[in-house]
């Protein structure tokens, strides 16, 4: 169980995924490029480390007064690709909301997104609190999606993969579930968002490095009332687009081929 699914947050559109292949923004020690802004490899690990030690003393501080704390949940399931996720979905997010001149409240606390995450005090929290508000906001104020069979299947599948959903559902019984009047609205939000943000992938030409191989960026379902769960909702699948580009580029990737190289070539 990722630790991010311990709070009430939680679906992900992946986003086109390209490499650092543009003259000039190419460096190796860069996890991504948005526009003129760059996320560095340093600063990604920094935020995923300070969030681990902080997930680690909360651990033992439950130990200490007699909880027991399950095997799944003892260390903080965050790596570098969540983290890149999260820096890169909020700010084309914010570019968003900037271009549709979207008010942003403030409904979500860092601190309260920390205790619920068992990262208090730290940056994810920050940025995590940060980005609910914005996709909140652009869940409000963007284009709500007609949802084809291709949607719900990916959403399906999404939900199974993250144990919230049974598997082996039909097409026809993927359609009911998604026409549920306490879901529909949500996922087609999810979904229009998912294009949004894949346009704006193409307008600030993002460009991220071969070690993080699919983008992805935090949403929210709410299931029932009080209810919400997290899922990863990919709609480009970034292994199958990014390559080491110091090395020829083959004619397909095969699932389950070796992650690319980090090393970027200038």
């Amino acid at each position: 169980m990722r630790a991010r699914r311990l709070i009430a947050a939680a679906s992900v559109a992946a986003l086109a995924v390209l490499s650092l292949a543009a003259c000039g923004r190419s460096a190796p020690s860069v996890a991504a490029y948005v526009g003129d802004t760059s996320y560095s490899i340093d600063r990604v690990n920094a935020i995923r480390d300070e969030a681990a030690q902080a997930y680690a003393g909360v651990v033992r501080a439950a130990e200490e007064q007699g909880q027991t704390v399950p095997a799944e949940l003892r260390q903080l399931d965050l790596d570098g690709q969540d983290v890149v996720n999260l820096l890169v979905g909020l700010d084309l997010g914010k570019r968003i909301v900037a271009d549709k001149q979207l008010q942003v409240p403030d409904q979500i606390s860092a601190a309260d997104i920390g205790q619920a995450l068992r990262v208090p005090d730290t940056e994810y929290a920050k940025l995590a609190a940060e980005w609910y508000d914005v996709f909140n906001a652009l869940g409000q104020g963007l284009p709500k999606a007609e949802l084809s069979d291709a949607d719900t299947a990916a959403v399906y599948d999404a939900l199974v993969k993250a144990n919230v959903a049974r598997p082996g559902w039909s097409t026809e019984q993927q359609r009911q579930a998604f026409s549920d009047p306490s879901i529909a609205p949500q996922v087609s939000a999810v979904v229009g968002l998912s294009e949004a943000l894949k346009e704006q992938v193409d307008r600030e030409d993002v460009r991220v490095n071969p070690r993080y191989p699919t983008l992805a960026v935090p949403a929210l379902l709410q299931i029932q009332s009080q209810n919400v769960n997290l899922y990863d909702l990919p709609y480009v699948d970034g292994a199958d687009q990014v390559t080491d580009i110091s090395t020829p580029e083959p004619e397909s990737t095969e699932p389950g081929s070796a992650e690319p190289s980090a090393s970027v070539a200038p």
